[in-house]
């Protein structure tokens, strides 16, 4: 792979990946690079996010589990767009 991927994915059954770049800017076209098998494929970034945060890899509605590491992380409190950003103000852990 010669291009550097913007985010990297776990598992395929994951919901997330996280941005491995600095200052990912909103419209980007990601190489989103999945680790399990290093398969790859591109996802708009609907929004500027930072680095080491999550971006959603599908709609998200209010309710849903979020899956990273091919592990149960949360569940949405507030939609969240595919191509957007997932993190503390739209999904919260199950545990509390």
């Amino acid at each position: 792979m010669s291009e550097i991927p913007h985010l990297l994915v776990h598992d395929h059954e994951d919901t997330v990946g996280v941005v491995v770049v600095e200052e990912l800017e909103a419209g980007t076209d990601m190489l989103v690079c999945i680790t399990h098998d290093n398969s790859t494929f591109r996802l708009k970034a609907e929004q500027a996010v930072p680095i080491g945060h999550k971006i959603s890899l599908k709609d998200h509605k209010v309710g849903d589990t979020v899956y990273k590491y091919g592990e149960d992380i949360g569940r949405i409190i507030e939609d969240c767009a595919k191509g957007h950003h997932l993190h503390t103000h739209n999904c919260k852990t199950k545990r509390w």
